[in-house]
């Protein structure tokens, strides 16, 4: 099979290879990169990309509250429900969904912009195990007005091509105060992300290709020499798998990953599904 970007570099990261810990009993985690008692100096960030955590938390547990400044925060839930609380919204004063609370379930992202400050807690209160993705972004400027943003992603649209889920706010790293609160992001029906940075999630049937658009065209600033991170959530046990841009050196299982570098935004990423079952892959595109 024939390289269609034979420009691109595809490095893989090993599930076997993450940071794991197991907290208490009723949190197992992966980690890609560095984070809490995991350290390797190789695995710091990715361009934007600073955090990314496979998560699963059991029934009646969570994180308590605790505070963020200067990170933009999102959880992308894989199975289960996770209740998001915070400390700009007194309890008992919920919305039933929306920004103000939620809980979230398969398919939904909630957003946050740490900014300045802000403290929440993260709890799954049903019966059953909650597995969900963590991963927090570099801002392209502190200081900014904390916030929150939830949406629900169609699994119907996921199965037909890539969904993107984040994009940049329109206004820029220059938005004004107005803009801030308008909150309007460069690819319709997306959350806005303050940072040069694209998500995007598809569903892939066995022997399928989807195609990743690089930096979803020309919605990112930065369009040469992108940092695309891949990754394959471990949901099916072991039955997915994945092909990078036609490469048998590209082969990614359950749970790990893959940082393309020396793609450029236009470029056409291919992502081909030779499992078992449909694959469910998750495409962080960065600056």
């Amino acid at each position: 099979m024939t390289n269609p970007l034979a420009h691109a570099k595809i490095v893989l990261r090993r599930s076997s290879e993450r940071g794991y810990a197991e907290h208490g009993g009723w949190l197992k985690t992966f980690h890609t990169f560095s984070f809490a008692n995991y350290y390797d100096h190789r695995f710091q960030n990715f361009g934007s990309l600073r955090v990314l955590n496979e998560d699963r938390v059991s029934p009646r547990n969570g994180f308590p509250t605790h505070p963020h400044r200067d990170f933009e925060i999102f959880s992308y839930i894989l199975s289960g429900e996770l209740t998001h609380r915070d400390s700009m919204i007194k309890k008992g004063s919920e919305g039933a969904q929306g920004n103000d609370f939620y809980r979230m379930k398969r398919g939904d992202v909630q957003f946050t912009t740490g900014g300045t400050g802000i403290a929440h807690s993260e709890q799954n209160e049903s019966n059953k195990p909650v597995h969900f993705l963590q991963i927090w972004a570099l801002p392209w400027k502190h200081g900014l007005k904390p916030q929150y943003h939830t949406k629900s992603f169609s699994e119907e649209a996921k199965r037909k091509a890539f969904v993107p889920i984040l994009s940049p706010l329109a206004a820029g790293p220059e938005a004004t105060p107005a803009q801030e609160d308008a909150a309007v992001p460069k690819i319709p029906d997306t959350i806005p992300i303050h940072a040069d940075f694209v998500m995007g999630v598809g569903i892939i049937e066995p022997n399928a290709t989807f195609k990743w658009n690089v930096g979803a065209g020309e919605v990112v600033r930065s369009k040469k020499k992108r940092n695309v991170y891949i990754h394959l959530p471990m949901t099916k046990q072991g039955k997915m798998k994945i092909r990078l841009n036609g490469s048998d050196d590209a082969i990614l299982e359950e749970g790990d990953g893959a940082f393309v570098t020396g793609v450029n935004a236009g470029d056409a990423l291919r992502v081909e599904s030779i499992g078992d079952v449909e694959a469910e892959v998750i495409v962080l595109d960065s600056d």
